[in-house]
């Protein structure tokens, strides 16, 4: 089973330092982790926009694997998991382009599972997005 933490900063928020980070795990054995910057500095640099980032940027480097079956995506951003499970509506014209971007990435995995978890669970993905 493949399991993947992300997560995403900004500092300050809004409009500061926006990064983010993702840490794919198989079988309990690392099998990538990734890290950047999720948005220049300025009005569209917020949390959610990191968030939303390294999500898709897990997701792109699966997709780009090739990798088949299972998958659990763990973060610790309740809006972006519940947006991605449809319980919350996307209001924020920022964060629309980004939600339809997972969304499509999403679909190419049949059996991929959203959780979310609270920041202490997520503690890779978290150093990854502050190394971004």
């Amino acid at each position: 089973m493949i399991i993947v933490h992300f997560d995403g900063s900004c500092d300050p928020n809004p409009g500061g330092i926006c990064t983010y980070g993702f840490v794919v795990h198989r079988d309990g054995r690392i099998l990538h982790e990734g890290h950047g910057q999720a948005a220049p500095r300025g009005p569209g640099a917020t949390n959610n926009v990191a968030e939303y980032t390294g999500c898709i940027r897990a997701l792109e480097w699966l997709a780009g694997q090739g990798l088949a079956g299972p998958v659990t995506m763990r973060g610790d951003s309740e809006l972006v998991i519940r947006q991605l499970k449809g319980e919350y509506r996307v209001r924020s014209p920022l964060l629309g382009p980004l939600y339809r971007r997972a969304v499509d990435l999403i679909a190419g995995f049949p059996e991929l599972h959203l959780e979310w978890v609270p920041r202490e669970q997520n503690a890779e993905a978290d150093r990854l997005a502050a190394l971004g």
